[in-house]
Parts: C-alpha cells; structure tokens; sequence
C-alpha cells in the first residue's frame, strides 16, 4: 500500500447502522419495514442490545429493559442475538478496513477507526475513501454504515452521528474551532450522565461555555479528568489510532430472575458464575498479568456497587470475600452478579509467566 508524507492526521470513524437489527433484516427481509430490536426476553430481565429506526420511532433504545421497550411497542419483534452471525459480518467489514489502512482500531463488533492519512487511495482524500468503505460495505456485507472525517478521533465519531443513518460528515481542520465550541458537554468523550449535570449546575452546557474555565478550575472541579475536559472542549485530542488495543479486562456476568435474596444465594450464584469465568479466562489469548480482581452487584433497585482488591492471582477465596464486601453496601435484593479481573497496564510486555488463577482439570 503505498504512503504519502502525511501532513495532517485524517481520521475516519465507521459505525454500522443497527448493526444486529441490520444482519436481522438482511437475512430475512421479511422484517424490513417492521420495528425489530435483539436483545433478551423480558421474563429474564433483559435489555435491548440495539433496534432499528422503525422500533426508535417509539422510542425503544439500545440498554433499555426489554419489558419496557414492549410497553413502548407492543408490536416490536424481538429477536435473540446470533453472535456467530454478527461475528462473521465483522470480519467482512474489518477486511475491508484494512484494505485502505493498516491502522484500524476496533472498538467493537461494527465500529471502528481508521487512520489514513498519508494514505494515497483515492487520491489521498479520506472523504473519498469513507464513501469507497461504506458502498462496499453495502455491496460485500448487506448492510449500510455511516461515517466521520475529521482531524481526530473524539470529532470523527461525533462526526459519524451527524448524518446516520448511511451518511457521513466531514469536519476539515479550519472548522474544528466553530464545530467543537458548538457542541453539548455531554459529547465530549467521557461526559456522562452525572458529569454533564454537574457541569449544567455551573452554568456550562455547551463546549464554547467550558472553554471559559481555566485548567486549574476544571481540575479542582473534576479532578484529573479536568485536563482531558480542558483540551477536548476546544477539539484537542492526540490519541492515535491503536490497532493492537490491549485487553484491560475480562469478566462474566449474569441477571438472575428472581431476585438473590441473602448472602447465601448470592455466593452459590458466584460459585457458579466463576466456573464461566474460568473457561473464558482460559480461552483468551495473549492475556496480559493480572493486576486486580472484582466483583459487581447490581441490586433490585438498580443500584450498582463494585468491589475489587490487588492481586496477581484471585482464587475462589478472594471474590467470595470481595461479594461479602460488595453485599453489605445495601439490605436490598440482588438481580445481577459479575466477577472479574483487571490487567496489568505494562501489559505489552506479559513478562515471566504468571501463577495460574485455576488448577489445571483433570488430565489437563
């Protein structure tokens, strides 16, 4: 593939529109037109993992209870995930990533970004190549996806929402400044739901507003991650594009119906949830030295708390004693348990071999 002298990085972020409820519709296409949503049944809790812009029109989302999302659309055809399916659409759409640019970084089963800069394919634009990308990810997968051009990454995939679906938008670099200052808070990269009504009680919704508060006070206000709200609301952002992400954590985790109502319930559940963990933790290739281990409990309430300690090889011992933990933040129920690790940061590198967190099976 041949490379010009990049001047300025140009960076495209493609994202698949719908992308389950897509792969649904293009195999039976008996389903177009109709709301459709995947995700889990309502008589086990589950959520809705993406829909399509019939079901949208109701107001179904993506992490939305599915009963809920039923109530919205009594009509909604709700189909369990076929990740072999979804998996295997991916790898289509990764494969034609990587005939324009070596730098892609996945972020998830139907998203990505690329680096293209200096990269001479249709004529060096990368206007030009996202076009290229997504009529043939129409052609070769079936499906539509949209996309956003732009300096970097945080203004390229809020460029890709700007025109979906099966659209993109380009932010060229004199525009950066005007497009960014524009901007609610809540788009900046990292801003969630409590950080953004924080921000709204200082009088800041927009990125424009925050501009006027120095790196200092962002810090005193939101400790280190002021530094990062004080360059991204003016359009800063240096990370590159990484195609090798390392892995920073693994874990299970499952909602149960009904409710574990004691402690009790709760560490036989977790027995039985580090059994999947195991074969997870064993199949995972490359895997980093572990650093943490953790649990999370999500009670009837919704409520979440985790627990996690420092340890470079947790046994059973250690998650039962971090759900005990865990379990005395709240007198309530609880409807979901998940167990996990974190990894060591310096993770390139896995060094000596680590302890082994299981013993070997049997003839293992």
């Amino acid at each position: 593939m041949a490379l010009l002298e990049p001047r300025l990085r140009q960076i495209i972020h493609c994202d698949c529109d719908c992308f389950y409820a897509a792969i649904e519709m293009r195999d039976d296409p008996a389903l177009v037109g109709r709301p459709v949503a995947v995700g889990g049944r309502a008589e086990t809790r589950g959520v809705i993992a993406t829909c399509n812009y019939e079901a949208r029109a109701f107001g179904v989302h993506s992490a939305m209870p599915t009963a809920r999302a039923l109530q919205r659309c009594p009509q909604l055809i709700l189909l369990a995930p076929d990740f072999e399916r979804y998996r295997a659409a991916s790898r289509q759409i990764l494969a034609i990533y990587r005939d324009y640019t070596p730098l892609v970084e996945p972020l998830s089963l139907d998203e990505a970004y690329l680096d293209v800069s200096g990269v001479e394919r249709c004529r060096g634009s990368a206007t030009l190549m996202a076009q290229e990308i997504r009529a043939r990810i129409h052609a070769e997968v079936g499906i539509t996806a949209s996309a956003g051009i732009a300096p970097n990454k945080f203004i390229a995939k809020v460029a890709s929402d700007w025109n979906k679906p099966d659209g993109q938008f380009v932010v060229r670099p004199e525009e950066v400044d005007a497009f960014v200052a524009a901007l609610p808070v809540k788009k900046i990269f990292g801003v969630g739901k409590v950080t953004a009504e924080k921000l709204s009680r200082l009088g800041v919704n927009t990125c424009g507003e925050l501009r006027a508060w120095s790196a200092a006070e962002l810090t005193r206000e939101f400790g280190s991650f002021g530094a990062s709200l004080y360059r991204l609301c003016r359009g800063i952002d240096e990370r590159p594009v990484q195609p090798d992400r390392v892995r920073k954590s693994l874990s299970v985790e499952t909602t149960y119906t009904p409710d574990l109502r004691d402690l009790a319930s709760c560490r036989s559940a977790l027995l039985a949830l580090l059994e999947d963990f195991r074969r997870r933790f064993e199949r995972a290739q490359d895997r980093p030295p572990v650093h943490k281990a953790f649990v999370k409990v999500r009670f009837a309430d919704f409520s979440r708390t985790t627990a996690e300690c420092v340890s470079s090889a947790p046994d059973e011992g250690v998650w039962l004693r971090l759900l005990d933990e865990a379990h005395a933040r709240s007198p309530l129920a609880v409807r979901l348990l998940g167990v996990g690790v974190r990894f060591a940061a310096e993770a390139a590198d896995p060094g000596p071999a680590q302890i082994p967190l299981f013993d070997p099976a049997p003839g293992g």
